[in-house]
């Protein structure tokens, strides 16, 4: 095998077509939403490939796991590397002779001069090589385009996989947030029934009319009635994650627990390291390496097709004298073919080429585009998210307060009971607005997480050797 390598190293001259060089990217020297915003670290015996573990969440933990070995969209891209690896090899072997071989044996018979017929065996062996010589670097272009079309397969199998599990987080982080409305209208539920208790006694004393303890009455069962329909946004996210999983939804159950309270995400370094992080602006790359080797394939066109070939045979009877001089047949041969005329088809298959490689570089630079985009789209959204954050934990502060105060100056007949229920009203949707804005701050930190690659590196490609 090494052999056959060196012979093919000597005999092919020049590759025709250009060298790949990685175009420049619109990469700005940092990110604009960067200043005066502070990162939580993960912690630093963090696994750098499950991203998700920053969360320090053991069910969130259990069901990203089970992205890579059951979704069936991996699967598929799986499956496309896979090919995309044996089109490598398969362009491969044309660098090489193809080396055939027929063993063959007939019996007939003749007529001699006499007038007689006799039977005749006929033993024979026969071997043939073909060598189409690669001296323009047709078959090694194609060789490089097959292996820059692996590495895209490989960074979209990546990417796959990323998008499944941001996507997963996500649905779960929805999920816990279904939990925790639920708790807290549970939470409600309670207050209110309590509320409902003094408006009762109130009633029986004397001191209110029976207005106040049906409108108490009245805020309670609306209450109730959110409360149970929390469960139906919850059960579609329980069902999506399944899915994810590559579970029927019958087959996953995820336990309530709270939403979580910390927001960690990863440091988004600098811009230029997203042509290393972003599997997606990866495949974009390699994509432009493979149609810049395609170019060099169509334009071996030009060029003639040089191809050795060569035959040996052994044939007579007896078969224990095959073998002999006598019996041996060789010829050697080599042909050279050139398209003379083809009304300008290699031409066209040339300027084809090239202006798909222009198109790849134009899809490139607006992948790098994109990526920068979501960074800093997810950048100003934590920052706002989390300025928010603290201004609504202290209206939820305050209303609480107010909540108490009121409640406790209608006991002593100063106020009616509606200022109780509009306090109560605005404690309530104080806190399901801070509870969504936690929310929207974990997708933020999951988005970000994923725009910048979660823990893919390009380093994770197969060998970009042809």
């Amino acid at each position: 095998m090494k052999r056959y390598v060196w012979i093919c190293v000597l005999l092919s001259g020049c590759m025709v077509g250009p060298d790949y060089k990685r175009p420049d990217a619109p990469i700005s020297p940092e990110f604009k939403e960067i200043d005066g915003w502070t990162i939580a670290r993960p912690a630093d015996d963090m696994d750098k490939g499950a991203w998700w573990s920053v969360y320090q969440d053991p069910e969130l933990d259990r069901l990203e796991r089970m992205v890579e070995v059951s979704n069936q969209t991996v699967k598929v891209a799986e499956a496309q590397y896979r090919n995309a690896t044996a089109l490598v090899a398969e362009a491969r072997a044309g660098l090489f002779p193809v080396v055939a071989t027929s063993p063959a044996v007939t019996r007939g018979a003749g007529r001699s001069g006499g007038g007689g017929g006799a039977t005749a065996t006929t033993y024979s062996l026969s071997g043939t090589v073909t060598w189409d010589l690669d001296v323009w670097g047709r078959i090694r272009r194609q060789v490089e385009a097959n292996t820059a079309a692996a590495q895209v397969s490989a960074a979209d199998l990546a990417n796959a996989k990323l998008s499944a599990q941001a996507t997963l987080a996500i649905d779960y982080f929805d999920l816990r947030a279904e939990d925790a409305l639920a708790q807290l209208l549970q939470e409600t539920v309670d207050n209110y029934r309590r509320a409902l208790s003094i408006t009762q006694n109130q009633y029986r004393a004397g001191t209110t009319s029976s207005i106040d303890y049906v409108t108490a009455l009245a805020q309670l069962q609306t209450a109730e009635a959110q409360l149970a329909a929390v469960g139906l946004q919850r059960q579609q996210y329980e069902h999506a994650i399944a899915v994810l999983t590559g579970h029927a939804p019958a087959e996953l159950t995820i336990p309530p627990a709270p939403l979580a309270t910390e927001v960690p995400v990863l440091p988004p370094g600098l811009p230029a390291q997203l042509l290393q992080r972003r599997p997606d602006i990866a495949a974009a790359e390699r994509a432009m390496q493979q149609q810049n080797a395609l170019i060099g394939v169509q334009i071996a066109g030009y060029y003639p097709a040089i191809s050795l070939s060569a035959l040996g045979e052994y044939a007579g009877n007896p078969l224990s004298k095959l073998f002999s001089a006598a019996n041996r047949i060789w010829s050697l041969g080599a042909t050279a073919s050139e398209t003379v005329f083809n009304g300008g088809l290699t031409a066209a298959n040339v300027s084809a080429s090239r202006a798909t490689y222009d198109a790849a570089v134009a899809s490139y630079r607006q992948t790098v585009l994109t990526g920068l985009q979501q960074v800093e789209d997810a950048l100003s959204n934590l920052r706002i998210l989390e300025a928010q954050a603290k201004a609504q934990a202290i209206a939820v502060s305050s209303t609480a307060r107010a909540v108490g105060a009121t409640m406790n100056a209608y006991r002593a007949g100063t106020v009616p009971y509606t200022s109780v229920i509009t306090e109560q009203t605005q404690l309530l949707a104080n806190k399901q607005t801070a509870l969504a804005i936690q929310q929207s701050r974990l997708v933020a930190s999951v988005a970000l997480i994923q725009a910048l690659g979660g823990g893919w590196t390009a380093e994770n490609l197969p060998d970009r050797r042809p």
